[in-house]
């Protein structure tokens, strides 16, 4: 989302297309996803991928794409070591606006409740809670790629396999019930491990539509259609091997560390929303690179990402004063469509202005 160049990304349009579509994506689930009576498939769930759920790792999977392609060209002009600096650099610095950003997971609002809790809670609570949203997520995971975002393929997947093996180890050995009395969500301080399945995925897409002829279609939609199995297959672990329910529909079984959820960062959840996300690419590809298809919307968007992030979430919070969780699906569609045009004009008028919000 925040690492990408001009002069990179104007040869792929379906990437500019792509992330301004999930940018507009997470326009509607948020905005709409915090309503009792809209629809399931648009609201987040501890215990099943809805379609709400994969937006967030459509953002991972572009950030792997753009950061693959960025510190390529770095290499070849300032060698591996400056290149793998600059990466950093951007990794802990959109680290820095994350903890900056959200707000502690508590409250301390006096003198005597922050004085009688412990320091360990207290840190907690500030740094490993509520602190690991989307924007801290993306820089842990840019960091924890660099040893491999540039290196051949084989490197890249061996990397995202131990990842997750480390993650359902750590899960299985007492992170999966730390991680719900902690209340964290996204996979808390330790989801890095599984984000990195999208943000690999996209830098493995990446490859494919510079390589292949006519943008390598059939490789990216047969690659979605073996990863978002084997995100599902492994799912079906669950109670000890049990049909779970598949993507986008309620469980009908107890959740567990092979439960698809966003929470809990599982890895079957973040592969699966690897290969959905190489699926929508793919129509990116056919229909922006090959075809030339575009949407303002989509343009405007997808140019100032990080800054429309921004500026949606403060629009949110105006909107909550005036949107009870209840109201009617009416009033809450109306309402979010205002938030939603009022987000994609602020962008626009600095978009227009060269306003750009990058690190």
């Amino acid at each position: 989302m925040t690492h990408t160049t001009a002069a990179p990304l104007a040869r792929l349009p379906s990437l500019d297309q792509f992330r301004g579509y999930t940018v507009a994506a997470m326009f509607v689930v948020n905005f709409l996803g915090g309503y009792q009576n809209t629809p399931a498939l648009l609201r987040h769930h501890n215990t099943w991928c809805s379609y709400a759920d994969t937006v967030m790792p459509q953002f991972f999977f572009a950030v792997g794409m753009a950061l693959r392609l960025v510190l390529l060209r770095e290499e070849e002009t300032c060698g591996r070591g400056k290149a793998l600096a600059r990466g950093a650099q951007r990794g802990l610095l959109l680290m820095l606006v994350g903890f900056m950003w959200y707000h502690p997971g508590r409250d301390y609002d006096t003198w005597a409740v922050l004085t009688g809790t412990a320091m360990g809670e207290v840190l907690r609570d500030v740094f490993l809670t509520n602190a690991f949203q989307a924007l801290t997520h993306i820089g842990a995971a840019t960091l924890w790629v660099l040893p491999v975002i540039t290196r051949g393929a084989g490197a890249r997947v061996g990397y995202a396999v131990a990842s997750a093996g480390l993650h359902l180890w750590l899960s299985h050995a007492g992170w999966y019930e730390t991680l719900h009395v902690w209340g964290v969500i996204d996979g808390g301080p330790l989801g890095f491990l599984t984000w990195t399945l999208p943000v690999l995925a996209g830098s493995l897409a990446l490859d494919v539509v510079r390589s292949a002829a006519e943008g390598g279609m059939k490789r990216l939609l047969s690659a979605a259609a073996a990863t978002m199995l084997a995100g599902y297959s492994l799912a079906c672990l669950t109670n000890g091997g049990v049909i779970a329910a598949p993507p986008f529909v309620p469980p009908w079984h107890v959740p567990d560390i092979w439960t698809m959820s966003q929470r809990a960062g599982s890895v079957p959840y973040l592969l699966f929303s690897a290969g959905f996300s190489l699926a929508v690419y793919a129509g990116f590809v056919w229909w922006s690179d090959r075809r030339g298809g575009r949407l303002a919307v989509f343009t405007d968007l997808g140019q100032n990402a990080l800054a429309a992030y921004l500026i949606h979430m403060v629009i949110m919070g105006l909107l909550g004063h005036v949107g009870p969780k209840d109201s009617p699906l009416g009033y809450a569609v109306v309402l979010s469509s205002g938030g939603f045009a009022l987000s994609w004009a602020a962008v626009r008028w600095l978009n227009a202005r060269r306003l750009f919000l990058r690190l």
